[in-house]
C-alpha cells in the first residue's frame, strides 16, 4: 500500500503538548472528519483512515457538530412519514 506523508514541523507538534502519537492520531481523525463533512469521504473510508470502526466515527463526528446524513426536504418528509 502506498502512504501519503505530511510534513508537518516539530514546532506545532511542541506547541500543541501532544505526544508525537497523539497528534497523529488526532490529526487523521480530524482530517477524515473534515473529507467526510465536505463529501469527498464515505463514512466508511473516513473512518479507515483514523482507525476507527465506522460507528464509532460517526458517533464521534455527530458530536463534533458534523451531520451524519444528509437529506433534502423531500427526503425528509419521506423519512417522517409514518412516525
Amino acid at each position: 500500500m502506498r502512504m501519503l506523508v505530511i510534513e508537518i514541523p516539530e514546532s506545532v507538534l511542541i506547541a500543541t503538548g501532544q505526544s508525537r502519537e497523539e497528534f497523529i492520531r488526532e490529526s487523521k481523525f480530524l482530517l477524515a472528519s473534515k473529507l467526510f463533512e465536505l463529501g469527498r469521504l464515505s463514512s466508511g473510508k473516513a473512518a479507515q483512515i483514523c482507525g476507527r470502526d465506522r460507528v464509532d466515527f460517526i458517533l464521534s463526528v455527530s458530536r463534533m457538530g458534523i451531520p451524519v446524513a444528509a437529506l433534502d426536504e423531500d427526503e425528509c418528509s419521506r423519512e417522517f412519514e409514518d412516525v
